[in-house]
């Protein structure tokens, strides 16, 4: 069982690794927002923590990175989603992986997340830029979602297979 310390150390670095990854690349999309690959650590926490490491390390880590890359407008609606994502990862992986294998708990998981990026952005924009307007990001956030579904996995299973974190 890890220690409160070493959760925390966990968690901040994966904060910081997420802030990275969502910096690292990022690809305007048609209203204002970016592309970015920031999602597959954001799952990453939520498969790996608790509900509550799960929210602050990709909460704290997107908002970082909207914060450094000039979307700071973004930062507390970016907190929230990015933060409830990794619950729902978290939660849907527990739950489903009682009924289920890990990739699939995983896979499903990860989807309900995305889905839930997909809807809580396109309400926050709905609001700055109207209905219109921010539906024309859908399709760029779940492109988004996607890579961050597919990387997600994949890093998982590297940081398995190299018993960083253990299944």
């Amino acid at each position: 069982m890890k220690t409160r310390t070493q959760k925390i150390v966990m968690a901040s670095m994966l904060a910081a690794l997420t802030c990275v990854a969502t910096m690292i690349i990022k690809i305007p999309s048609p209203v204002k927002g970016y592309i970015n690959l920031g999602d597959c650590v954001v799952l990453l926490s939520g498969w790996i923590f608790s509900p509550l490491y799960a929210f602050l390390s990709a909460g704290i880590g997107s908002a970082l990175a909207d914060i450094l890359s000039g979307y700071a407008f973004y930062a507390p609606a970016t907190f929230i989603i990015k933060g409830v994502m990794a619950v729902i990862a978290c939660v849907g992986f527990k739950l489903l992986i009682k009924r289920t294998d890990i990739v699939s708990a995983r896979l499903i998981s990860g989807i309900t997340s995305e889905i839930f990026m997909v809807a809580g952005y396109f309400i926050f924009e709905s609001f700055l830029y109207g209905i219109a307007l921010s539906a024309l990001n859908i399709p760029a956030n779940g492109v988004q979602g996607i890579a961050g579904l597919v990387l997600g996995l994949i890093i998982t299973r590297i940081f398995e297979k190299n018993n960083i974190i253990h299944k």
